[in-house]
Formats: structure tokens, C-alpha cells, sequence
């Protein structure tokens, strides 16, 4: 076998080999209710449901290409606390929405715009989660990505809870919190590398990378990390905290692998970004997506489907709401 050849598959092997080492932790996540999802949940009771999804998404991008991305961070933040419930969609004086880690979230009035259209056609049946989790995977394809199955029986939490949202991953964690964070929802290495890859699409507010481009852990230099190049291209877009900055500096508006090709460029956005290249554990992942394009591809839905999973409430632990920014009044 040529050296070439044993390259080749070694990159191909390494993301499913660490799936492997971290499958067991996923499995239980996911006997923890996720079993009681189905495919045909709806079938009976709302079959348009996801024709419903499908063009709202459609309409609601076209008009805003910016919502692509904005809808599956939504998503995100939503499993991310108390899991796919969601409880981010609630808005009241102290839930999750309130939190300064979710001001510039967006996307609350699509799946209003959606629940209601839903409401009309199916009353009291299909749960917000279920719509958040459709919506993450629409958007996902309407912006070049993949399309996967997604399976419904999700319910809607009842609480929300602004002192919560704290925990959500922001770009300026550590590589060890982030694992950590990943495995408590049952989620692998890999899926947080593959995650990540979210960023290839989408902008970032300016806010966010201040410290790295003035005052790197209080050097008042910048992060010695960051390409010269894309450093100065940094510093002249974010002149203000308020601006807002692509996540991926060389194809911003196309979905694909190039976010790891950036990274190895050192030119990563977040600290976050360009801490999975630099980190021994995740490194190797990296560079097997920089190398294999479709395995991104194939494995962003793997991953996704992962997180519609994490800690979901079935049966009689959740509600259907009626609207998804209030609870129901019993």
C-alpha cells in the first residue's frame, strides 16, 4: 500500500474511530427518551407538518439570508440548556431569552410565524422542540447543506431560566470546558468538532472578539495566534464592538469544509475556532475535514441529528404550547 493511499484512509478512519471511543456516552443520552421518538410521529395527526416547516423557511430566507444560520444557532442554544425543549423560545422576565448570552440570538418570530400557520391546520399537536429541531434542518439545506430525517415526539419544557444560558459555550472557553460541556449532553468529540462546522456560515458580533484583537489575556496585544493578514483584515472590520464579522474569513456565504482549512490557516474567528487545531484532542479531526470535504458533508447530519437528541422530554414530561414564547394556562 502506498504512503499516499494510507493517508487517505487513516484521515477517513480517525473522525469514525473517535465516534467510537465516545459513542457510549452518546447512547445513554440517548436512552434517556430519544428512543421514544419515531419518524411517523406525525403522520396521523399533522401530515403537513413539515411541507408547513419547508416553506416558511424557504420564504423566511429568501427574504433574510441571514436567518439560515441565525435558526440553527437557535436550535442550538436551545439543547444546549435543559436540552431540546424549547425553553429558549419562552419570554418571560427571567427565562433564557432574557440572558446577555442570547441578545443577539434571532429567529423567535419564524417559529412564531410557523407554530401559528401549524396551529391553524393542527391544533394543540405539534410540539415547539419538534418545530425548532425541523426548522435547524430546513435551514441547513436551504443554505447548501445536508438533509437528514429528523424524528418528532419531542415536548415543550415548562421552565426557562435566565441564570442557565450562562452555561452555553460563547467562543472564549477552553478546549476542556467545551469536551466537558459536549460529553454532559451526551455528545462526542467529534460532534463537537463537526459542530463547530456550523461556522462556515453566518456572522459573529464584533463584540465578541475584542480581546483577541486588542488585549489577548490582559497583554493589551492581540492573540498571537491570529494570522498577520486576517489580523489586520480583523481590525479593520471590527472597529466597533457592534459591528458584526463573518465567521468564515474565505467563503462566507457558501456551506462547506473550508471553516477547517481556515482554522489550519490560523484563521479562526472564535478562540473556540482556533483552539480545536491547536488542541492535540481534536487536531487530528481537523485535519481529516480539511482533507475530506464530503466526510463534513455526511457527518454534519450525524451530528445534528445527535443534538435534536440531547435529553428530549416525551410522554407526559412536557406540554404542547399553544404559542411558544408563553407556557400554557392550565
Amino acid at each position: 500500500m502506498g504512503f499516499s493511499l494510507f493517508l487517505h484512509l487513516l484521515l477517513c478512519f480517525i473522525p469514525l474511530i473517535m465516534a467510537a471511543m465516545a459513542g457510549a456516552t452518546a447512547l445513554d443520552m440517548f436512552e434517556d427518551g430519544a428512543e421514544e421518538l419515531s419518524f411517523g410521529y406525525y403522520a396521523r395527526t399533522c401530515p403537513n407538518m413539515e411541507a408547513i416547516v419547508h416553506k416558511k423557511i424557504q420564504d423566511w430566507i429568501a427574504r433574510d439570508p441571514s436567518l439560515g444560520p441565525a435558526i440553527i444557532r437557535l436550535h442550538f442554544h436551545d439543547c444546549a440548556v435543559r436540552g431540546c425543549d424549547a425553553s429558549i423560545l419562552l419570554n418571560h422576565a427571567r427565562s433564557e431569552r432574557k440572558a446577555k448570552e442570547s441578545e443577539s440570538l434571532k429567529g423567535f418570530n419564524v417559529i412564531d410565524d410557523i407554530k401559528a400557520e401549524i396551529e391553524k391546520k393542527c391544533p394543540k399537536t405539534v410540539s415547539c422542540a419538534d418545530i425548532l429541531t425541523a426548522a435547524a434542518r430546513e435551514a441547513t439545506v436551504k443554505i447548501g447543506g445536508p438533509f437528514w430525517e429528523v424524528p418528532y415526539g419531542r415536548k415543550d419544557g415548562r421552565v426557562s431560566l435566565v441564570s442557565e444560558a450562562a452555561f452555553v459555550p460563547m467562543g472564549h472557553e477552553n478546549m476542556t470546558y467545551l469536551i466537558e460541556f459536549f460529553q454532559s449532553k451526551g455528545l462526542s468529540l467529534l460532534d463537537l468538532v463537526v459542530l463547530s462546522g456550523a461556522h462556515t456560515i453566518g456572522r459573529s458580533t464584533c463584540s465578541s472578539i475584542q480581546d483577541r484583537l486588542y488585549n489577548f489575556k490582559g497583554t493589551k496585544k492581540p492573540d498571537p495566534s491570529i494570522e498577520a493578514h486576517y489580523l489586520n483584515f480583523l481590525k479593520r472590520k471590527c472597529r466597533w464592538a457592534s459591528e458584526y464579522v463573518e465567521l468564515d474569513g474565505s467563503t462566507p456565504k457558501k456551506f462547506d469544509s473550508v471553516y477547517y482549512n481556515n482554522l489550519q490557516r490560523k484563521m479562526g474567528l472564535l478562540s473556540t475556532d482556533q483552539l480545536l487545531n491547536s488542541d492535540s484532542r481534536t487536531s487530528p479531526i481537523v485535519s481529516a475535514l480539511s482533507a475530506q470535504p464530503m466526510l463534513f458533508y455526511q457527518q454534519f447530519s450525524v451530528s445534528m441529528t445527535n443534538l435534536g437528541n440531547v435529553q428530549v422530554l416525551t410522554g407526559d414530561e412536557g406540554e404542547i404550547r399553544t404559542k411558544c414564547s408563553s407556557l400554557n394556562h392550565h
